[in-house]
């Protein structure tokens, strides 16, 4: 039986009686995928490491031992999500420009613009608030018609409708305030 978590494949390897056990399928599709190798068969562990399993259990398995199997395999290989979702491209100054998301301090449109800034760039890209924003993971917040920041990277929320990104101060819009606040909660 094979299940998927994440780029993970999860592999039973059920009887000798079996056709296609874990381990031939393991030989068959090779270091394309990661595998957690479980199996009653104490046999096939050496076996199991040789095709360079992330980790083997030998059933029955507790569901500790297996959570902990999961976050060794999720620590030593980041989902896909984390990594394909953490950047996207920008073209200005007549160049295509990689962004990572977690760089951005805040975005500032700028009549037909947009000022995407970072720790240390900035760049101004032809393109509106609202379409760079549905780009944006849900960490970022539209907190005035002008600007959206990165919750990450806010200092403090000041009482008079100001938030603090490092050395800028960004104003809060009154319409913005609730959703804001719900963002943070």
């Amino acid at each position: 039986m094979k299940n998927t978590f994440g780029q993970l494949s999860f592999i039973d390897v059920l009887s000798q009686v079996s056709e296609l056990t874990g381990i031939n399928f393991m030989k068959i599709v090779g270091e394309k995928k990661k595998y957690i190798l479980t199996t009653a068969y104490s046999e096939y562990a050496l076996e199991g490491y040789e095709h360079n399993i992330i980790d083997y259990l030998l059933k029955p398995v507790s569901f500790e031992r297996f959570y902990k199997s999961a976050l060794k395999a999720q620590e030593r290989f980041p989902s896909s999500e984390d990594s394909i979702d953490s950047y996207f491209f920008v073209k200005s100054s007549g160049q295509q420009h990689k962004i990572n998301f977690n760089d951005i301090l805040y975005v500032e449109s700028i009549k037909d613009y947009v000022n995407i800034r970072t720790s240390n760039e900035e760049y101004i890209v032809l393109d509106t608030l609202k379409s760079l924003g549905n780009q944006l993971s849900d960490k970022f917040v539209r907190v005035h018609k002008s600007f959206i920041v990165n919750l990450d990277k806010t200092k403090n929320i000041g009482i008079k409708r100001i938030i603090l990104l490092s050395e800028q101060e960004i104003p809060i819009g009154e319409s913005y305030r609730s959703n804001l606040l719900n963002k943070i909660k």
